[in-house]
């Protein structure tokens, strides 16, 4: 459930229509409802309950300052795949005790601010890494808590560029190396091994993979403690999907009692890192039709907005409902239509064949689920400004990034002395 609804003939983000905010920000726009995020945050809280649960929401998803605050708000702890990340979830008041630093390639610099922020966890993802940290804790005079992030080897089924849990992939230790990896770090003065971490790839619409890991992640852990290792924490990621197509997926409530049934009873403090789920219905992004435009073949409906607003489409062949602003009329008949970009790219499509009912010229649309890898993903190709983002709650809202214009953009770009006018 999301709070973008038709409301006296017009889509509206909770209580605002969208049309308004067109008017004062322009278009194309990025809208998130606070209400939404509530929600789904609660409703994957509350599938936890009664496990020794952290959410620490995945600030990839959607790192807006506003959106980590209002999480940080419901108590949320924040993952982290980046110094900027961590600056960013310190920012929005997220406790340094309830944030976990994930990724493969953490810099000197990054192990040492995490360190130096006192965070709960580091996942480490390989030995040279292991290495690296103990050396960064030891020239600050600190032990770094870090958790073991395994790779369990099961396919989570989803598109092969966010899948991360396969022996092909880059991420985590060879689930049958990880005996070897803790009794490298018994050696280190200062690190302390505090438990495993899992994470096998993003948009699951399937439990079967979960359970597959989860199972492996128990074994593991049991293996583990009879040659004497503690394992007193497990991060089971996210990854848990959203429909963007209307197919089914899992609840929360399915994926908590999955949680239950396989390590619930381990004795270990469990983390969680949705991301997707908690953000990816609660955005839309707005944009005005520019032309509509017969080919020969099929009509196209041309939009201000372009891939580098919202790459998932051009980048993963990912489904995006697009629909009118404006309430279509019930015998509104459909047409077969392809939403494009400015961009100068065959790949800046939105959809191919999408039955929209007629649309004109200046008219507003809406890119329904795109709290989720929209905005933070978004760049300035082809010298285009960063569109805006603005946050809802109940009947105000607020722009929470500005428009970055090219003049903005070309501000930090200079010439060097000898192209410079005499």
């Amino acid at each position: 459930m999301d709070h973008f609804q038709y409301k006296n003939g017009e889509l509206a983000a909770e209580d605002v229509p969208l049309s308004r905010i067109a008017e004062t920000v322009g278009t194309p726009f990025y809208c998130y409802s606070t209400a939404t995020i509530e929600r789904h945050f609660n409703v994957f809280a509350d599938a936890l309950k009664g496990l020794p649960a952290t959410v620490c929401y995945s600030v990839k998803a959607n790192g807006n300052l506003a959106v980590v605050s209002t999480l940080a708000r419901l108590g949320a702890g924040a993952d982290v795949v980046s110094g900027g990340e961590l600056t960013r979830a310190l920012a929005a008041g997220i406790p340094a005790n309830k944030i976990v630093f994930s990724g493969v390639g953490k810099t000197e610099a990054e192990i040492s601010q995490a360190l130096t922020s006192n965070i709960l966890q580091i996942n480490v993802e390989s030995g040279p890494e292991l290495e690296r940290i103990n050396e960064v804790a030891a020239s600050l005079g600190k032990v770094a808590d870090v958790a073991f992030r395994i790779n369990p080897d099961v396919d989570a089924e989803t598109h092969q560029k966010i899948s991360t849990g396969r022996q092909e992939d880059k991420f985590g230790i060879d689930w049958d190396r990880v005996h070897e990896v803790f009794t490298a770090a018994a050696s280190l003065e200062n690190v302390r091994p505090v438990g495993l971490a899992m994470h096998i790839g993003s948009q699951l619409t399937k439990l079967d993979p979960f359970r597959n890991a989860f199972n492996r992640l128990a074994r593991t852990t049991a293996d583990l403690r009879e040659k004497g290792f503690e394992i007193k924490r497990l991060d089971l990621g996210g990854g848990l999907g959203i429909p963007y197509d209307g197919g089914d997926t899992p609840t929360p409530a399915d994926y908590g009692k999955l949680v239950a049934e396989t390590v619930g009873d381990l004795g270990c403090e469990l983390l969680f890192e949705p991301g997707r789920l908690i953000m990816g219905n609660a955005g839309v992004l707005v944009t005005k039709v520019v032309y509509v435009k017969d080919g020969a073949s099929r009509r196209f409906v041309i939009i201000d907005a372009a891939m580098n607003d919202l790459i998932r489409p051009a980048m993963y062949d990912a489904h995006h409902d697009i629909v009118p602003v404006s309430e279509p009329r019930p015998d509104a008949g459909l047409q077969p239509v392809d939403v494009v970009g400015p961009v100068c790219e065959t790949g800046d499509t939105f959809a191919t064949e999408l039955a929209l009912p007629p649309v004109e010229q200046s008219e507003l649309l809406a890119v329904r689920s795109a709290g989720a890898y929209g905005a933070v993903m978004s760049s300035t190709y082809n010298s285009r400004a960063l569109v805006p983002e603005v946050l809802v709650k109940g009947g105000e809202f607020a722009v929470v990034r500005r428009r970055v214009e090219i003049e903005s953009v070309l501000a930090h770009e200079s010439l060097p002395n000898w192209l410079e006018s005499s």
